[in-house]
């Protein structure tokens, strides 16, 4: 499938930040809007599920008074604010698009090639652009396993120096989760559960270790986030959101579904920026599309309480300027 330059809606913000007309007019009003990531796209979901929940996610956001910016970065541009075309054209590339990260965005724009950002990458591109909220499925972590590999994910630097709140089902299920809790608390990044005292664990709705805070009203997680950054305390803010009760998974079943996946995977030698992909497939495969299903519900309703924080943080804002 050739990629063609949009026509319209879009406009240079400078030589490599292409910001689109929608989210151009939002950041000029001071409206809200969230970002979303692109390796949900390309690599987190099979062809056509990853256009479908692409397209509903910024559909969710629109109904609940934001403006949505997909960020990617396509023919060497990073992009806030995908075309529908766009969209298309990274689903029906797949795998084949580059897993973009805060060290892979000047070479993809050296290079002139596709990428479709990681929460990292996505954190970055949105901060760029003006974006303070970002939601997305879970975020990176401490791997099993890192006392060999010592594989940390690179969403937990970004979250220490990026000024984005990002709104997720919790930390992946397949990750260290207690490791990845102190990894967060030593870079000084606030975990909040949102109506919840417990971290949500992606697929399920507690993973047994305790939130920083719970907040129960996005008013009051876009207050702290004001505060946050006039202190000029800097980085993100992780707000996690459970998974609707009705989509979530048996915390046992998956716990040993996702201890298979891993074996299979360390028995195949599959390391780095392979290893979410492959666990993501091998966990649909066993649940028979149910993780799939747990997904896609997980990031619509992190959308509608991200684009919630949003409308309160663009609120908070006008209200200090007037």
């Amino acid at each position: 499938m050739e990629y063609t330059e949009p026509d319209m809606g879009l406009k240079m913000n400078n030589r490599n930040l292409i910001i689109s007309d929608d989210a151009t007019n939002a950041l000029q009003a001071g409206a809200p809007l969230v970002a979303l990531e692109s390796t949900i796209i390309s690599h987190g979901m099979p062809y056509p599920k990853n256009i479908e929940t692409a397209l509903q996610v910024e559909q969710v956001i629109r109904e609940n008074g934001a403006t949505p910016a997909t960020i990617a970065i396509v023919q060497g541009k990073l992009r806030v604010g995908l075309s529908p075309k766009e969209i298309y054209y990274l689903a029906n590339k797949g795998q084949n698009v580059i897993k973009a990260s805060r060290r892979d965005i000047p070479f993809l724009i050296a290079q002139n090639k596709d990428g479709a950002t990681t929460v990292a990458g996505t954190m970055l591109i949105a901060a760029m652009a003006g974006i303070r909220v970002f939601a997305t499925g879970g975020i990176g972590g401490v791997h099993r396993g890192v006392e060999q590999s010592m594989d940390v994910s690179a969403d937990l630097e970004e979250l220490a120096k990026t000024n984005v709140a990002v709104v997720c089902a919790g930390v992946k299920s397949v990750l260290d989760i207690p490791r990845t809790i102190e990894y967060l608390e030593t870079k000084g990044v606030p975990l909040i559960g949102f109506q919840s005292d417990e971290l949500p664990a992606f697929y399920t709705r507690s993973s047994g270790f305790k939130v920083d805070y719970r907040i129960d009203k996005p008013r009051h997680i876009a207050e702290a986030m004001k505060v946050k950054w006039q202190l000029n305390l800097k980085g993100g803010i992780v707000i996690t959101n459970p998974v609707p009760e009705e989509y979530a998974l048996d915390a046992q079943e998956i716990e040993a579904i996702i201890s298979s996946a891993i074996s299979e995977m360390n028995q195949l030698g599959i390391t780095g920026k392979a290893t979410t992909p492959f666990l993501l497939e091998t966990i649909a495969d066993k649940t028979a599309g149910r993780s799939l299903d747990t997904n896609i519900q997980l990031v619509l309703n992190n959308a509608k309480l991200a684009t919630q924080v949003a409308v309160e943080y663009a609120q908070l804002n006008f209200n200090q300027e007037h």
